[in-house]
């Protein structure tokens, strides 16, 4: 492990690698940032595309959690992270290169729209977990909570600049166009990979068949009592919040009237409440303890989500930036401490597995969420299903206020966790997080 030590200079200068992972992370979702506003825009505007196939969209990133995250959690442990990481890179952007292409010959339709982003959704999940495993190793179990903060920060501030600079691409350059800007960023992730210097821990190699370590992986996610609270709350919010998010671009493109660029001032407000978030995540986890911070982070949440219902042309979309705002802020904290929480106390050989199979349940609900959000929009309208997804975001919070983590004020006590095998707890461990 490549940690830099404890001393008082900060995280980012003393250690090098996770320096490195920072702008590599950064750098990825500005470009996803781009990619996710470009992506709906280039469905509902160059392609004319239907109000369910606009909104199912959203979701071919994140049905390869569904499809094939167990098993690339699987082979995520047994390869080392960095090539997986370089090579899922490269992937993405030989995938997405194909739309701005097929808009310059003539060749852009609605099935390839989808095609692409399927496929980058299946490179983004070995990068994503390979990644998570990486940021565990390059710093110190006290360093979690203040480097997954930065990094969710630094990463919510480029994803405002995102949005932000794609509503305003999209509007003057194109949306196929603006895909370029993707294809930049993810060249500098690619250079920041490759200056990571981290003596890697990966699970040795056996003679146990992948649909043992995919059961291995999910028994592990749900061994103990904080796992499994902190899987469920995620779970509900990301159906319920995601129906809501999907049908952004329907709500102000076609259901209010609004351009693009208030689009990109809304993705943009979310984010931007997400750098806040992250940043002060450490230091609201340590004055209010994070067992408050994480029960409490989704409740105003819900009322961001729920500003959305308000939304009128002009000045009235004013209370959704405002809304937004306070959501990306919500969501920021709720993330950083139960991210911090898994990567303390998972060993590093079940990391990938760990990453795996708790988005395999909770972002895959994000893809169920798009596919109901076009459902919802087409059958009862698209007000009428936001509604619906914001009342059940409200069970996220409800879930985490009354189920068994309602006591605890501090999750980083809670740090039994089952061993490789599931049979003793990992030396050093205390006792107190089963149920």
């Amino acid at each position: 492990m490549s940690a830099g030590g404890t001393g008082t200079k900060h995280l980012l200068v003393r250690n090098h690698n996770f320096r490195a992972l920072m702008v590599s992370s950064t750098f990825g979702v500005l470009g996803n940032a781009v990619a996710a506003v470009a992506l709906p825009v280039i469905a509902a505007v160059e392609l004319d595309a239907s109000n369910f196939e606009v909104a199912a969209l959203a979701g071919m990133t994140f049905l390869p959690w569904l499809l094939f995250g167990l098993a690339i959690g699987v082979w995520v442990d047994r390869l080392p992270r960095r090539p997986v990481m370089l090579a899922s890179l490269a992937a993405r952007v030989v995938v997405l290169a194909l739309l701005p292409l097929g808009y310059w010959l003539g060749f852009l339709s609605t099935p390839l729209l989808f095609a692409a982003a399927f496929l980058a959704g299946i490179a983004s999940v070995f990068f994503q977990l390979a990644d998570a495993a990486l940021v565990q190793q390059a710093v110190t179990p006290d360093e979690l909570m203040e480097g997954n903060g930065l990094i969710t920060g630094s990463g919510a501030a480029a994803d405002a600049a995102g949005r932000s600079v794609a509503g305003w691409l999209t509007t003057m350059a194109g949306a196929s166009n603006t895909l370029v800007v993707q294809l930049a960023t993810s060249v500098v992730s690619l250079i920041a990979i490759q200056r990571l210097d981290v003596k890697e821990i990966v699970q040795p190699h056996t003679e146990r068949r992948i649909l043992h370590d995919m059961w291995a992986g999910l028994r592990y996610t749900f061994s103990t009592a904080p796992l499994r609270a902190i899987l469920l709350n995620a779970a509900l919010w990301n159906l319920g919040g995601n129906i809501a998010a999907s049908l952004l671009v329907l709500l102000v493109l076609r259901t209010l009237g609004e351009s693009e660029v208030w689009l990109g001032f809304l993705l943009a407000a979310a984010s931007a409440g997400g750098a806040v978030g992250g940043i002060t995540a450490h230091s609201m986890g340590e004055r209010f303890g994070s067992g408050p911070l994480w029960r409490w982070s989704m409740v105003p949440g819900v009322f961001g989500y729920a500003s959305l219902l308000m939304l009128t042309p002009g000045w009235g979309m004013l209370w959704g930036v405002l809304g937004m705002f306070v959501m990306g802020a919500s969501i920021a904290w709720n993330i950083v401490v139960g991210s911090s929480f898994r990567q303390r106390v998972c060993p590093p050989g079940m990391m990938g597995r760990l990453g795996a199979a708790s988005r395999t349940v909770s972002w895959g609900m994000l893809a169920l969420a798009s596919l109901l959000a076009g459902v919802l929009a087409e059958t009862l309208g698209i007000r009428e299903a936001v509604l619906i997804g914001v009342l059940i975001a409200s069970l996220a919070p409800l879930v985490a206020l009354v189920g068994p983590l309602r006591g605890v004020r501090r999750l980083e006590d809670l740090v039994e966790a089952p061993g490789p095998h599931l049979g003793t707890p990992e030396k050093g461990l205390g006792t107190s997080g089963r149920a």
